[in-house]
């Protein structure tokens, strides 16, 4: 990228939030700090209104507005693989925001960039493992970016998995995340007096409170999973992976728990916390002989449980 085009882009990204940090723009487009101090310079040269906070980052005065933004061709095919996935993995309100907001970036693409994008449009497709059905499940996903953002307590409606059964609780949230092509919310819940993994298709009810909560009493999202992690359901497993496989694992490893990944050689380390042993050893079966299992002991003799159980049923059967 020439300086010019970093320029612009930079001035976007001051545009983006209200302060941003120079380490911040430094990573982004992969230059040192002293580079990012001189852009500001130029930029502020320029006659842009460029603010700075000691210790804190760069800001632009608020009444300062760039020209309506162009997007090139590959921004646009982002939006444009971004709409596919939200429409598979959110609800029908963040769907139409999305799809409302696509409309926007089309309106301002040169008419050879359309026609680029209606091409590709029919030829992308995401399949979802569990599709929805006719009408999109309500996720609330609203509701919780905004009270997430304020503070606020929420009240759901929940059903819980193992009974089925529905009941009334308010709860805290602390985080949202998207795992095993499903929504949770991560909050501390006053019914139980602890934290707990909200599935959103399980919730049946939610209203957002005028009472706030202090976000600084709670658990950040890695430190509630490494929390998890200590807990006696949740068991420490490592993996010693061979490239060759590495691939064809990289949805099924966060259904299993993946914690940590790390490349050695032409071997993967992987950490994986995980409850079920013996369902765990089936899926390390599929791996064959291109990975081996580190710890615990306990997962080894689950892996030749099944291969002598196996054995017994598809051995043949002689005279």
């Amino acid at each position: 990228m020439n300086r010019i085009d970093r320029l612009s882009a930079i001035l976007i990204q001051l545009q983006s939030k209200k302060v941003v940090k120079a380490h911040e723009i430094a990573d982004r487009f992969d230059i040192s700090l002293r580079t990012v101090y001189r852009d500001i310079r130029a930029l502020e040269e320029a006659g842009v209104p460029i603010g700075a906070e000691a210790g804190v980052g760069y800001y632009i005065n608020a009444e300062f507005h760039l020209p309506p933004v162009m997007f090139t061709k590959e921004e646009a095919s982002a939006f444009l693989l971004a709409e596919k996935l939200v429409g598979k993995l959110s609800d029908s309100g963040v769907a139409n925001a999305f799809e409302s907001a696509l409309y926007k970036v089309k309106s301002v693409l040169k008419v050879n960039e359309k026609e680029y994008l209606d091409s590709l449009n029919q030829k992308i497709t995401v399949y979802n493992r569990e599709p929805l059905g006719e009408g999109q499940q309500n996720l609330f996903l609203f509701d919780i970016q905004a009270a997430l953002a304020s503070k606020k307590v929420l009240k759901i409606g929940y059903t819980a998995n193992y009974n089925k059964q529905s009941s009334s609780r308010f709860i805290e949230p602390v985080s949202l995340c998207n795992y095993d092509m499903r929504w949770h919310l991560i909050a501390y819940c006053r019914l139980r007096n602890a934290y707990r993994d909200f599935r959103l298709d399980r919730l049946n009810a939610l209203e957002i409170q005028a009472e706030q909560y202090n976000s600084n009493d709670h658990l950040s999202l890695d430190e509630y999973f490494a929390q998890m992690t200590q807990d006696n359901s949740l068991i420490n497993i490592q993996l010693r992976v061979h490239k060759s496989i590495a691939d064809s694992l990289a949805s099924s490893k966060y259904w299993f728990g993946l914690v940590e990944e790390l490349k050695d050689g032409e071997y993967y380390d992987m950490k994986f916390a995980y409850s079920d042993l013996p369902y765990f050893a089936k899926w390390v079966l599929s791996m064959e002989d291109q990975v081996e299992i580190l710890q615990p002991i306990a997962l080894k003799d689950c892996v030749r449980a099944e291969v002598e159980r196996l054995y017994a049923f598809y051995k043949p059967n002689i005279p």
